[in-house]
């Protein structure tokens, strides 16, 4: 890029003429509109579910889940406070659900993803169907359908919530409506949409309404199963391991249309060659334990000694590289799909060499 025009007295004078015009020179902006690399204002961070947990808990007894609508604690990046984002195009929180209440129902325009952390065996309601979770399981709440949760069990239930909330807010696309009773009227047996479409097979004239996966609850037992399996036979990828991403049966395209979801399989003792992509991760251990070491586009290292239920971050752009103390499991998400769709998308992979050497 060029280098920065001088400022004049006359230059400036002109600037100044212009400016209640509401116009000004591209010249003096053009640096900073367009950069060489991304210098994202996401930072690394990393939630331990041992310091959270106490206050999401005590978080029930302040108020009610009816009463907060969304009774969540924000996991809000310090490199953008007060912004209510994970990363600069992600929002996540964990919600927390106690035994006998119900979130009540309402849509919006914004999609939403659900990865339970912690109980089992309290629902979702998406669209008039219900579907029961498990730690592991990935649900869909697709844009502008009705949904509202509820807790069955005898435990406190916990997930981790994902939304496109920021991409939603710079295309000024913003929606929401409650719907008239705490509950939505239900219209298809629990399970339905799985059975329906989650087996291979696809009902004989389906058409597709939505860009989103017709399948709104991944069951963590089945993914589980695919990467043990695919284990046996399949050659390690030197920076993933063995890493799946989450489908729609209809296309094969992204389940989601603007976040794209991951499983993803390290054997213990692995450590995952240096890799980076233009996409922002935030990350959730299902299973295991280990560490992950961040080199971010300024130079700064990071290394963070995770486990189960914790919830990271990874800047887009930055070098990481991950070590399975254990057999790990994580599941991630990030805007992948909408680079993709844009042609934006890139990555990086390092070598053996440099993995040592981190």
């Amino acid at each position: 890029m060029h280098t920065q025009p001088e400022i004049t007295p006359e230059r400036q004078a002109y600037y100044d003429r212009m400016a209640p015009q509401h116009l000004a020179p591209l010249w003096e902006r053009l640096r900073g509109l367009i950069k060489k690399e991304p210098q994202p204002k996401t930072q690394p961070v990393h939630w331990r579910y041992d310091d959270v947990r106490p206050f999401l808990m005590e978080s029930g007894q302040v108020i009610t889940a009816k009463e907060a609508e969304r009774r969540v604690l924000i996991l809000e990046n310090p490199g953008l406070p007060g912004q209510s984002r994970a990363t600069s195009t992600m929002y996540a929180g964990l919600q927390l659900i106690l035994p006998g209440e119900v979130a009540p129902a309402h849509r919006h325009s914004q999609s939403a993803l659900r990865f339970v952390i912690e109980g089992k065996d309290a629902y979702t309601a998406v669209d008039g169907e219900k579907t029961y979770m498990r730690p592991g399981d990935f649900v869909i709440t697709p844009s502008w359908t009705w949904h509202d949760h509820g807790n069955e069990s005898d435990q406190p239930m916990v997930w981790m919530d994902g939304l496109d909330v920021p991409v939603v807010e710079i295309l000024d696309c913003q929606f929401a409506e409650g719907y008239p009773e705490d509950r939505q009227i239900l219209s298809r047996p629990a399970g339905d949409s799985l059975a329906r479409y989650g087996a291979g097979l696809m009902p004989v004239g389906f058409e597709t309404r939505s860009r989103t996966s017709p399948i709104f609850n991944y069951p963590y037992e089945r993914t589980r199963e695919a990467l043990s399996t695919m284990a046996k036979t399949q050659d390690w990828d030197p920076c993933h391991g063995l890493m799946l991403r989450y489908v729609n049966p209809v296309d094969g395209d992204w389940a989601m249309p603007t976040m794209g979801t991951f499983m993803q399989l390290l054997p213990k003792g692995l450590k995952t060659v240096p890799y980076r992509s233009t996409d922002a991760m935030v990350v959730s251990p299902v299973e295991g334990k280990g560490r992950t070491t961040i080199t971010t586009a300024d130079g700064r290292v990071t290394s963070f000694d995770w486990q189960a239920r914790d919830v990271f971050v990874i800047p887009g752009w930055a070098w990481h590289t991950h070590e399975a103390a254990d057999e790990v499991v994580l599941f991630s998400f990030s805007d992948r799909p909408v680079q993709d769709k844009l042609g934006l998308w890139r990555e990086m992979r390092g070598n053996a060499s440099s993995a040592a050497a981190s």
